[in-house]
């Protein structure tokens, strides 16, 4: 205690001294402490985003190509009270070099170049956009692409990123990372469509869902950034899960973890943040054969 009175005023001294006399401690809460997402609170003002978010290298890698990004703005003012989030997971192509600048390089620049549109709303209530939400993220993956093929010549990354606005979400994606619908009732809706050849092979009816997850040639892309000169994505809007949740990851999560145990770590989890370090958990568990990133949002309104 004495290097710490060194540093507090004649006040805080004796304040401190008294606490220590009285063997009283202070702490942070624990997450038992902290008000659950799910407390019996009718409604929220203003509607806010919250967010968790979990990563980790896995247990057969030794560096880590997946980035995420989460980004999210509340302004209450009683009339305009529309919660604003980006959400972003992307996964470097293993194999390829510099696969983690590639991941790092498309989550960046969609996120600058997104930011970039909205401050000027942020700034002034009165500013509309001049273009479709949907335009803005074909715009910001074509961006992407031209970043990722500058500073990762030869590489590739998935992309998976969910720009919220209100109870709106626009998505948009490229690769095999993928954005969930989990609803309160525990049902997983797949926002997304993975951009595999296993997938088109299911698609195509000559393999099953089962054979898909063991294919030998399950990782491989044939849509990917930085990957040939030009790049469509997948870009579509849906209402936010209401009551439930949005959820993006990577694929050494969802290749391991089913849609029901993903389901079920979610409702049984006392707060978003320990939803998802227990998402990542289980990836690990069940072997780790890849790098894992988690994000997990929810809206209260």
């Amino acid at each position: 205690m004495k290097s710490f009175f060194k540093k507090l005023g004649r006040k805080q001294k004796d304040q401190a001294e008294i606490y220590s006399s009285q063997n009283i401690i202070t702490a942070p809460l624990s997450a038992s402490q902290i008000l659950p997402e799910d407390s019996p609170i009718n409604s929220f003002s203003p509607s806010q985003l919250i967010v968790g978010s979990g990563q980790s290298v896995g247990k057969q890698r030794d560096h880590n190509e997946d980035s995420l990004f989460t980004f999210s703005i509340t302004i209450g003012n009683g009339t305009n009270n529309q919660p604003l989030g980006l959400f972003i997971v992307a996964d470097g192509m293993g194999g390829h070099q510099y696969g983690e600048v590639a991941s790092n390089v498309a989550a960046r620049t969609v996120a600058s170049y997104l930011i970039r549109k909205f401050h000027p709303i942020i700034a002034d209530a009165s500013v509309t956009l001049d273009e479709s939400l949907q335009e803005i993220m074909q715009n910001a993956v074509k961006e992407a692409q031209r970043a990722v093929m500058k500073a990762a010549p030869g590489s590739g990354t998935t992309l998976t990123a969910v720009l919220v606005l209100g109870q709106q979400m626009t998505i948009a994606h490229v690769g095999d990372s993928r954005a969930y619908a989990v609803q309160s009732n525990g049902q997983v809706n797949l926002l997304t469509r993975d951009h595999s050849l296993v997938r088109r092979l299911e698609e195509l009816g000559q393999i099953t869902s089962d054979e898909a997850l063991v294919h030998p040639q399950r990782n491989v892309l044939y849509r990917a950034l930085g990957q040939g000169e030009f790049l469509e994505a997948d870009v579509s809007t849906a209402p936010f899960p209401q009551p439930g949740y949005l959820f993006i990851c990577s694929d050494g999560l969802w290749g391991v973890v089913s849609d029901e145990e993903i389901s079920r770590i979610i409702s049984e989890a006392k707060n978003i943040q320990t939803a998802c370090q227990t998402l990542v958990a289980a990836a690990n568990a069940a072997g780790g054969p890849d790098n894992i990133s988690a994000v997990l949002v929810k809206l209260l309104s």
